[in-house]
Order: C-alpha cells, then sequence, then structure tokens
C-alpha cells in the first residue's frame, strides 16, 4: 500500500481517481492543488490543467500527470520536466492501477 496525493480540479475525474486508488489498496490524499509538505507520501497523480508539470519536478517522489489527448505541448512539457510518466486522461482512466504499480516500481 502506497500512499498518493491526487490533485486534479475536476471534482467528477478526482473522485474516479481516488475510487480506483482505494480499490487497489493505497491510501489517498485528495485535493485541487499540489501539497506544500509531502512527507510520506510515495507517489503523485496530478492533473497537468492543474498543476504545471514544471511544479512536479524535482518532487523527490515518482509523479503520474494526466493531459487531455490532444494536448501534445503539456505531454512535451512533462517529458521535459521529467515526470516519472505522462498518459492521456483515457488512458489513467482505463489503467492507473497498472500505471500506480510500474511507477512505485
Amino acid at each position: 500500500m502506497a500512499r498518493i496525493a491526487a490533485v486534479a480540479r475536476d471534482l467528477m475525474l478526482a473522485s474516479r481517481v481516488r475510487t480506483s486508488l482505494e480499490a487497489s489498496g493505497h491510501e489517498v490524499e485528495q485535493d485541487t492543488e499540489l501539497p506544500e509538505e509531502l512527507d510520506g507520501i510515495d507517489l503523485v497523480v496530478a492533473d497537468l490543467d492543474a498543476v504545471e508539470p514544471e511544479a512536479l519536478a524535482g518532487l523527490g517522489v515518482p509523479v503520474i500527470g494526466f493531459y487531455q489527448h490532444t494536448d501534445t505541448q503539456t505531454k512535451q512539457r512533462a517529458d521535459s520536466a521529467g515526470l516519472t510518466m505522462a498518459v492521456p486522461r483515457s488512458r489513467m482512466v482505463r489503467e492507473l492501477p497498472e500505471l500506480v504499480e510500474r511507477a512505485l516500481g
């Protein structure tokens, strides 16, 4: 079990993320903004519409960022910032437990 900070402004999406992660046995701290303190957090899952990719760089924990599939510029920025993973929102919804295991592995 991992402690995961989930950041998303869209409450419906945030609820889906939380439900998926908790069903996989993880503890989730959900917010609309990146927490100032990440003590005890093992992974960050963030909507790149809510948090700039550059703000997620160098946090000291793996980061999975998700974006709208048509937003190739955000994907490039996430890759340049060094996020562990940047995936389209649709893939994140389908494969979140597997993506988390890969990021933590």
